[in-house]
């Protein structure tokens, strides 16, 4: 089984920067792989922020673009969120995913981790 620990969120104001962690802290991960960023607002559904593949492939929802960077670290079983210019409309809790496949594709989360962004 697969866990994953997000960490990195907290309160900021508008402009400014936070970054997301999100680590495999047990199981194993398969050389096919996408790991992904999601947020939930209050009353929302969960929306794609951004993902990035084993191969270092990555996509953006449009709101995101040019403001926030998805990242692996050196070992892979690492993904950063760098999110900058933050905005009011980026608060919500941001989940780390992973969907991966080894016979069979297999899917986890984190628990989320909290974003606010004050005006």
């Amino acid at each position: 089984q697969v866990q994953l620990v997000e960490s990195g969120g907290g309160l900021v104001q508008a402009g400014g920067s936070l970054r997301l962690s999100c680590a495999v802290v047990s199981g194993t991960i398969f050389n096919t792989n996408v790991m992904t960023w999601y947020r939930q607002a209050p009353g929302k559904q969960r929306d794609l922020v951004a993902s990035i593949t084993n191969g270092g492939t990555t996509n953006y929802a449009d709101s995101v673009k040019g403001r926030f960077t998805i990242s692996r670290g050196n070992t892979k079983t690492t993904v950063y969120l760098q999110m900058n210019s933050l905005k009011p409309e980026d608060t919500a809790v941001y989940y780390c995913n992973l969907k991966q496949y080894s016979t069979r594709w297999s899917e986890y989360w984190g628990q989320g981790t909290e974003v606010t962004v004050s005006s």
